[in-house]
C-alpha cells in the first residue's frame, strides 16, 4: 500500500507542476538567495565607521524577526494595485495591476521577500569569518601594491571560501524544502500555475484533507530528494577542494 502512494503522486495530474515549481523558486533562492548574505557581509566589513556599522548590520538583521504573518501581510498591502509596489511602477512609467494576482511576477516577488528578510541574518556567519583574517595579509598585499578588489579575489575570498563552501552544503540539504506557510499565505488560485509547491500541497492533502498516507509519502521524496542532493554536493566538494562536512 505504501508504494501505491508513490504512484499515485507520481502519475498524479500535479506532479509536474509541483515539481516544476518547486525546483525553479529553489533553484531562484539559491542564485539570487545564497550570494546575497555574502556580499552583504563583505560590504559591512568595508565600513570603518563602528557607529554607521552597527547601525546598518541592525536594520539589515531586523527583517529576519518579523513574523511570516507580518511580511506576508506586508507583502500582500504593497502588492495591492493601490499599493507601494504599484506607486513605484506609475513612477516610472508604469500601469497599476494586482500584482499577486499575475503567474508571471509571484515568483519574483517571492524570491526578492526571501533576500530582504534572510540577507542580513545570514551574513552574521561571513562577517564573523571576515573577523578571523589576518590583517597582515592585507599589510603584505597592499605593499605589493594590491588594490582593494585585488585584495577581495585573492586574500579576502580565499579565506572565507571554506566557511562558503560549508554553508553552500548544507543549504544544498535542504534545496527543495521550501516552506508551506509563505506559500499558502501568499498564493491564490489564479497562481497556483507558478506558485504551487510540493511543501503546500503537503499542506493541503495532509492537514486540510486527512490524507497522512500519502502526504508522508510525498514528504519522504522530499526528503530523499534533499538527502541525494546534500550527499553528492559534499562528495564533489571534497573531490575538488578540502572542505566537506565528513
Amino acid at each position: 500500500m505504501g508504494l501505491d502512494n508513490f504512484t499515485r503522486f507520481f502519475t498524479g495530474p500535479y506532479f509536474g507542476r509541483l515539481l516544476k515549481n518547486t525546483v525553479l523558486l529553489s533553484v531562484y533562492e539559491l542564485a539570487f538567495g545564497f550570494p546575497a548574505p555574502i556580499i552583504l557581509a563583505l560590504l559591512l566589513n568595508e565600513l570603518r565607521n563602528r557607529k554607521f556599522k552597527s547601525l546598518a548590520q541592525t536594520v539589515s538583521y531586523l527583517p529576519h524577526f518579523i513574523s511570516m504573518i507580518v511580511v506576508t501581510g506586508m507583502i500582500t498591502n504593497f502588492a495591492m494595485t493601490s499599493g507601494l509596489f504599484n506607486d513605484l511602477i506609475v513612477f516610472f512609467g508604469g500601469e497599476r495591476s494586482p500584482l499577486l494576482q499575475n503567474p508571471k511576477l509571484y515568483r519574483t516577488i517571492y524570491v526578492a521577500s526571501s533576500v530582504w528578510q534572510e540577507a542580513g541574518w545570514g551574513s552574521i556567519i561571513y562577517l564573523s569569518a571576515l573577523a578571523g583574517v589576518d590583517s597582515q595579509l592585507y599589510e603584505a598585499a597592499s605593499i605589493d601594491g594590491a588594490g582593494k578588489w585585488k585584495q577581495l579575489i585573492h586574500v579576502t575570498m580565499p579565506a572565507i571560501a571554506p566557511t562558503i563552501i560549508v554553508m553552500l552544503i548544507l543549504r544544498m540539504g535542504t534545496l527543495m524544502s521550501l516552506g508551506y506557510e509563505k506559500t499558502i499565505l501568499l498564493y491564490n488560485p489564479s497562481t497556483y500555475e507558478t506558485a504551487d509547491i510540493i511543501s503546500s500541497y503537503i499542506y493541503r492533502v495532509g492537514l486540510l484533507d486527512q490524507d497522512w498516507s500519502y502526504s508522508t509519502a510525498i514528504g519522504l521524496f522530499n526528503s530523499v530528494i534533499n538527502c541525494t542532493l546534500l550527499l553528492i554536493t559534499n562528495k564533489l566538494s571534497k573531490k575538488f577542494s578540502d572542505t566537506s562536512l565528513w
